[in-house]
Order: C-alpha cells, then structure tokens, then sequence
C-alpha cells in the first residue's frame, strides 16, 4: 500500500502532538513500551530456548555417542571392528556401564559407572591433581564427576568402596560384591547431571569386576558431525542386518522424549510471550480510537477540501504502524544486547541481592546459555509489525468512514 507525501506530511503533524495530550498520550506511550518490551522478551527468551537446547545437545552428546549399538543379552562380544570403515566416524567406544553404589565418609550414593577404552583416552577430559589433564589414567582407579566428588567429600587419592550389581554368596544370603578402589581424578563436563551422577573405570578392570572378559555391553559411535546421524546409522544398520540380537538407535530416539519436551516448550513459551505484543496492538487500537474522536474535526476538514476515504485511512494506518514499528525496532536492539550480556546480568544480581537465579542442579548447565538467530529476530519482528498494522486496520476503516454531516452534528 503506497503513502504519498500528504499522508505521510499530515500522519506526522498528527503524531507530534501525542506527547502532550493527556489520556492519548499515555495510552500511545503504553502502547509504544508494551510493543518493546514484548519483542525484547520475546528475542530474549527463545534466544536462551535456542541456546539450551544447543549447548544440552553438544554435551549429551559429547558425553555419550551419537549412534548406540546394544544387544537383547547383557554382555557381547566386541563387534565395533565391523564399522571401521565407515569414512564419517571419529571414534568408537566399546564400552560396559552399570548402577553401582559408591561408599565414602559415611555417605553411600547411587551412580552411573561407565568404561573408558584406554586407545580413545585423548578423548575424555580427566584431571589430576591441580587441575592438571590426565595423558594416562592408571588401570585400576575411578574417575569422579567434580560435582560428585565435592558432595562426597573424596579427594584425589583417598580410597572408596565400590558395590556392584554382582553378587557373592554368604553364610547371610546373597550380598553385592564390593571392591576398595584408588580415586583418580575427576571429570567436569559443566553438566550437573553428568558431573553428579557419573563415574568412570577402565574397560579392562570393568570386564575384571564383572566377569565379562573381552565382553561389552554397549557400543558408542562418535561422528565427526551429528548432521550424519542419519546417514550412518542407517549404514550401520545394513551391517547389523546378518547379526542377530543386536541393534541401533541414535541420540534422537534415545533422547526423544527429553528434547521434544524442549521443543513443545519453547512452542509453548513464544505463544505465551506473543501474547505482550497482542495486549500492546490493543493499546494501538485505543490510542487511534482516542486519536480518531480529537481529530474528527480536522477529519471533516480534510474530507471537505476533497481528501479521500483511502487517504484518511492510510494516514491513521501510518500513526499505528509508526508506533509499533519504531517499538519493534527499539525492542529488538533491546533484546539483541540483553541477550548478548544476559550471564553477566545473572552474575551481577546473584552477587547483589545473594540469589541463586538459574541453579544448575535444575537446569544441568553451569550457565545461561544463549544463542542469537538473527532469521528469528527477523521473524519476530516482522510478527510484531504485521500485529500492529492489522491493530490499525479496524479505528483507520471508522476514520475513513465517518460522515461530515455526522461530525459537524456531534461538535
């Protein structure tokens, strides 16, 4: 829709005195903020959305495999040399993981102990001690997640019982067997969940303690790039096709139900934010509404000297589409650098007001993360824009067609 220059030269002139206007003023000023700070709101929150679901992604991830290959029996034979020539792998991990308890300083927990395969240690982020990184863990000790180690109180060095899900028999029944083990080191991944719940042992002293020798319960595919997911696990399935009782899933199916929460989340929050900027094209319409009875006169006027119903409508839908325009514009500069600073803001008000905001034991992350997709922003903004000029639509259409017989009347 072409404004031309009078439209335009009489939709300014009508602006300009909203500022001094008393009601009109603050409903157009109400309108104006509400419009930005929905947009701001809005950028920021599925900004942080995109940013968590990025970061628990690369961290599920680089914790654990992108393809996984099991068996319906417990423990199997190691098959992983069948998927070597597959060009897009970088490493695979043949590994055994169980429930075990953990005994230290009178406190017993339930973890999750996995094994390292010692030719794919440059892959795992052991440290010593002094925060040192570890080239060469020794066989027969266990690596802690920090987090779990800080609970415990276990340092480097000290000795914890290990019980297992085997069983012994004794004179009091069936009892697990249990194994005092030399603490390593620890592993920090900035995943509470990982870091709290999580321990490693070494293949060969895991095949020792379960009486799997050269055996394995799971095999982790790790990829160059987890955009080939797809691609190889459909590759390694044309290899399992001969082999009986095994099977692939990848870290989509084993993760399905956790990220489609996200996803069903962050659909469910733009809905809900959306909402600010629908509240705030309300407040468009009243302010036009309010605009359109002050300015009937000067309607009737412009009607007179031959302006017509097209012009009188376009020039209001200019007034409404400037206020939500230039407030989409402001709060998407708002959100872009709330967003850009929003860690240092958590900081700043955890230091200040001695809050928690955003405890990672929640939200398995250590901090906020953020990620701007500026195809989003746009998004966002062209939503806000088209909120506003279809809020003008409707006072712009009662402008246009009022009558000057009608107006003179009411005067």
């Amino acid at each position: 829709m072409p404004f031309n220059s009078f439209e335009r030269f009489i939709a300014f002139r009508y602006i300009k005195p909203l500022r001094s206007e008393g009601l009109l003023s603050i409903i157009s000023w109400f309108s104006f903020f509400g419009i930005c700070i929905g947009v701001a709101t809005l950028i920021i929150t599925m900004s942080v959305m995109n940013g968590f679901r990025y970061e628990l992604e690369n961290r599920i991830i680089g914790f654990n495999g992108h393809i996984y290959i099991n068996n319906y029996e417990k423990y199997f034979e190691d098959i992983s040399q069948n998927f070597e020539s597959i060009e897009e792998i970088k490493f695979i991990d043949s590994n055994i993981s169980d429930q075990v308890l953990i005994s230290a300083n009178s406190e017993t927990r339930g973890i999750i102990l996995k094994s390292f395969n010692s030719e794919n240690i440059r892959h795992y982020e052991f440290k010593g001690k002094n925060n040192s990184n570890l080239i060469q863990p020794i066989l027969n000790e266990i690596f802690l997640g920090s987090k779990l180690a800080e609970r415990l109180g276990i340092e480097i060095g000290s000795q914890i019982k290990l019980y297992t899900s085997n069983s012994i028999n004794s004179p009091f029944g069936q009892l697990p067997k249990s194994r005092l083990i030399r603490v390593g080191g620890y592993f920090d991944t900035g995943m509470s969940e990982y870091d709290s719940n999580y321990a490693f042992l070494n293949l060969k002293e895991m095949q020792k303690i379960y009486g799997a020798e050269k055996q394995i319960s799971a095999i982790e595919i790790h990829l160059r790039s987890s955009q080939d997911t797809e691609m190889v696990n459909n590759q390694v399935r044309e290899i399992l096709k001969d082999k009986e009782l095994f099977y692939s899933r990848d870290w989509k199916q084993v993760n399905a139900s956790f990220f489609e929460v996200l996803s069903t989340e962050r659909t469910v929050m733009f809905i809900i934010l959306s909402l600010i900027i629908i509240v705030a094209a309300f407040n468009v319409i009243t302010c036009l509404f309010i605009l359109v009875k002050n300015k009937a006169t000067e309607i009737a006027i412009l009607k007179t000297i031959g302006t017509s119903d097209i012009s009188i409508l376009k020039i209001f839908i200019i007034i409404g589409s400037l206020i939500g325009g230039i407030g989409s514009l402001i709060g998407s500069f708002l959100g872009i650098i709330i967003t850009m600073n929003l860690e240092n803001i958590r900081q700043t008000l955890n230091n200040l007001f001695n809050l928690n905001l955003f405890p990672s034991q929640f939200y398995f992350i250590d901090k906020i993360p953020t990620i701007i997709d500026y195809n989003q922003i746009f998004f966002i903004f062209l939503f806000s824009i088209i909120i506003s000029i279809l809020a003008t639509i409707y006072p712009s259409r009662v402008a246009a067609k009022m009558k000057i017989k009608d107006i003179f009347n009411n005067a």
